[in-house]
C-alpha cells in the first residue's frame, strides 16, 4: 500500500466524465480514477469548503460514523476489476475493525470529510508509472501536434455528422405530439 492525496479533481471531455487524480504522498507517482458529476461535485465542495444548505449522502455516511462511534482509518483503493475501480473502507469500532467495500469515488469523498488517510495498491501505481515510462521511451508529439490530431479527428467527426444529417428525411425522426 502507497499513501495518496487527491491532487487534482478535474473533467475529461473526451469521457465526458470526471477524473479524480490521486498522487503518491511522496513521490510523483498517480493514479487516475474516472468518476461520476455527483461524487465529483461532493469531493470538489469538501476540498474547497463549500458550504451545503442541507447535508448530502456522503455528509450523511459521515453523520453515521461518528454517531455509531467508529472511527475511519483509512480507505485503501485496491483493484481494478473489468476496468471497475474498487475501494475499501477501514472502519474501527470499540477496538473491533470493519473493512465496507465502497466505490473509490463515495470512499475518497467520505474520507476527506473524516480526515481519513488515502491508500492506493502499489501495483496501481506501477500499472501508470510504466505507462509513463514507455510514453516517455517513444517520440511523443508536441502540444501543436496534438492539437492538430485533435482538430482533425474533430473535423471529419462533424464531416460525417453532416452528411449523415443531409441524407435524413423528415420522416426519419418520427412523430411527435406537442
Amino acid at each position: 500500500m502507497v499513501e495518496v492525496y487527491v491532487s487534482k479533481l478535474g473533467h475529461d471531455g473526451q469521457q465526458k466524465a470526471f477524473v479524480v487524480v490521486l498522487q503518491e504522498r511522496d513521490g510523483m507517482r498517480v493514479l487516475p480514477i474516472w468518476i461520476g458529476r455527483p461524487e465529483a461535485e461532493s469531493i470538489a465542495a469538501q476540498m474547497h469548503d463549500i458550504p451545503r444548505e442541507r447535508p448530502m449522502t456522503h455528509d450523511l455516511v459521515k453523520s453515521l460514523v461518528t454517531s455509531l462511534g467508529a472511527t475511519l482509518t483509512r480507505v485503501v483503493v485496491t483493484q481494478v476489476v473489468a476496468h471497475t475501480y474498487h475501494a475499501e473502507m477501514h472502519l474501527d469500532r470499540g477496538g473491533e475493525s470493519y473493512v465496507v467495500d465502497a466505490r473509490p469515488s463515495d470512499a475518497i469523498a467520505i474520507a476527506l470529510r473524516l480526515g481519513a488517510p488515502l491508500f492506493a495498491a502499489a501495483d496501481l501505481l506501477a500499472e501508470y508509472e510504466q505507462v509513463a515510462s514507455d510514453a516517455e521511451d517513444g517520440p511523443q508529439p508536441s502540444v501543436e501536434e496534438r492539437s492538430d490530431a485533435a482538430a482533425a479527428e474533430s473535423e471529419t467527426y462533424a464531416e460525417n455528422l453532416r452528411r449523415h444529417l443531409e441524407r435524413m428525411k423528415p420522416e426519419d425522426f418520427g412523430k411527435f405530439s406537442a
